[in-house]
Protein backbone atom coordinates (compact mmCIF):
# COMPACT_ATOMS: atom_id res chain seq x y z
CA UNK A 1 0.00 0.00 0.00
CA UNK A 2 1.46 3.56 -1.01
CA UNK A 3 1.31 6.23 1.11
CA UNK A 4 1.89 9.83 -0.80
CA UNK A 5 4.65 11.71 2.27
CA UNK A 6 3.32 15.74 2.04
CA UNK A 7 5.62 18.57 2.91
CA UNK A 8 4.74 21.95 2.92
CA UNK A 9 7.08 23.87 0.95
CA UNK A 10 5.32 27.64 1.51
CA UNK A 11 2.54 29.25 3.36
CA UNK A 12 1.14 32.87 3.86
CA UNK A 13 -0.76 34.36 6.39
CA UNK A 14 -3.99 35.41 5.24
CA UNK A 15 -5.68 36.89 8.24
CA UNK A 16 -5.31 36.49 12.22
CA UNK A 17 -5.39 32.85 11.98
CA UNK A 18 -5.91 31.46 8.36
CA UNK A 19 -2.88 30.51 6.67
CA UNK A 20 -2.27 29.26 3.31
CA UNK A 21 -0.28 26.71 2.58
CA UNK A 22 1.47 24.98 0.02
CA UNK A 23 2.37 21.61 -0.36
CA UNK A 24 5.48 19.76 -2.18
CA UNK A 25 2.41 18.09 -4.94
CA UNK A 26 1.46 21.65 -5.52
CA UNK A 27 -1.55 21.69 -3.72
CA UNK A 28 -2.78 24.44 -1.88
CA UNK A 29 -5.00 24.75 1.38
CA UNK A 30 -6.38 27.48 3.36
CA UNK A 31 -6.99 26.60 7.05
CA UNK A 32 -8.18 28.29 9.82
CA UNK A 33 -6.69 27.46 13.15
CA UNK A 34 -8.21 29.45 15.65
CA UNK A 35 -10.53 26.36 16.63
CA UNK A 36 -7.30 24.29 17.18
CA UNK A 37 -5.80 26.81 19.42
CA UNK A 38 -6.74 25.28 22.78
CA UNK A 39 -5.07 23.06 25.27
CA UNK A 40 -0.91 23.84 26.83
CA UNK A 41 0.34 23.58 23.33
CA UNK A 42 -1.68 25.50 21.11
CA UNK A 43 -3.29 27.71 23.45
CA UNK A 44 -0.19 30.19 23.79
CA UNK A 45 -0.87 30.44 19.96
CA UNK A 46 -4.54 32.27 20.76
CA UNK A 47 -1.83 35.29 21.09
CA UNK A 48 -1.69 36.94 17.37
CA UNK A 49 1.84 38.13 17.94
CA UNK A 50 3.08 34.98 19.02
CA UNK A 51 1.02 32.72 16.45
CA UNK A 52 2.29 34.90 13.76
CA UNK A 53 6.14 33.47 14.79
CA UNK A 54 5.70 30.24 12.68
CA UNK A 55 7.67 29.49 10.11
CA UNK A 56 8.65 26.83 8.08
CA UNK A 57 10.77 24.10 8.97
CA UNK A 58 12.33 23.12 6.20
CA UNK A 59 13.83 19.52 7.83
CA UNK A 60 10.51 18.39 9.11
CA UNK A 61 8.71 19.84 5.97
CA UNK A 62 6.00 21.68 7.88
CA UNK A 63 4.64 24.75 10.26
CA UNK A 64 6.43 25.11 13.54
CA UNK A 65 5.73 27.98 16.49
CA UNK A 66 8.74 28.85 18.62
CA UNK A 67 7.36 26.61 21.50
CA UNK A 68 7.70 23.25 19.86
CA UNK A 69 3.94 23.58 18.46
CA UNK A 70 3.65 22.02 15.39
CA UNK A 71 1.00 19.89 12.41
CA UNK A 72 1.79 16.93 11.12
CA UNK A 73 2.09 18.04 6.93
CA UNK A 74 0.15 15.09 6.51
CA UNK A 75 -2.67 16.55 8.27
CA UNK A 76 -2.42 19.92 7.08
CA UNK A 77 -2.80 18.84 3.33
CA UNK A 78 -5.86 16.41 4.35
CA UNK A 79 -7.38 19.25 6.48
CA UNK A 80 -10.73 19.29 4.22
CA UNK A 81 -11.32 15.42 5.33
CA UNK A 82 -9.52 15.61 8.96
CA UNK A 83 -10.42 19.37 10.12
CA UNK A 84 -13.69 18.89 11.79
CA UNK A 85 -11.85 15.75 13.52
CA UNK A 86 -9.03 17.59 14.94
CA UNK A 87 -11.34 20.86 16.12
CA UNK A 88 -13.36 18.13 17.71
CA UNK A 89 -10.89 17.02 19.72
CA UNK A 90 -9.15 19.97 20.40
CA UNK A 91 -11.84 20.95 22.72
CA UNK A 92 -11.37 18.19 24.69
CA UNK A 93 -8.07 19.32 25.55
CA UNK A 94 -7.76 21.59 29.27
CA UNK A 95 -7.06 24.92 29.53
CA UNK A 96 -3.95 25.86 31.22
CA UNK A 97 -4.52 28.39 33.99
CA UNK A 98 -2.48 31.67 33.39
CA UNK A 99 -2.38 33.91 36.61
CA UNK A 100 -5.78 32.07 37.80
CA UNK A 101 -7.76 32.94 34.95
CA UNK A 102 -8.86 30.81 32.53
CA UNK A 103 -7.23 30.99 28.85
CA UNK A 104 -10.59 30.54 27.12
CA UNK A 105 -12.11 33.26 29.43
CA UNK A 106 -9.42 35.90 27.81
CA UNK A 107 -10.16 34.66 24.41
CA UNK A 108 -13.85 34.89 24.76
CA UNK A 109 -13.49 38.24 25.85
CA UNK A 110 -10.59 39.17 23.07
CA UNK A 111 -12.81 38.08 20.31
CA UNK A 112 -15.69 40.00 21.55
CA UNK A 113 -13.66 42.96 21.64
CA UNK A 114 -12.21 42.35 18.15
CA UNK A 115 -15.65 42.02 17.09
CA UNK A 116 -16.88 45.47 18.45
CA UNK A 117 -14.14 46.84 16.23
Amino acid sequence: MFHEIYSVTAFKVIAPYPLQICFNDHSVRSIDFRPMLRGELYGPLRSLEFFNQVRLDRETGTLVWPNGADFDPTTLHDWDKVGEAMITMARSWPEPLLDGVNEANETAIHEKNSMAL
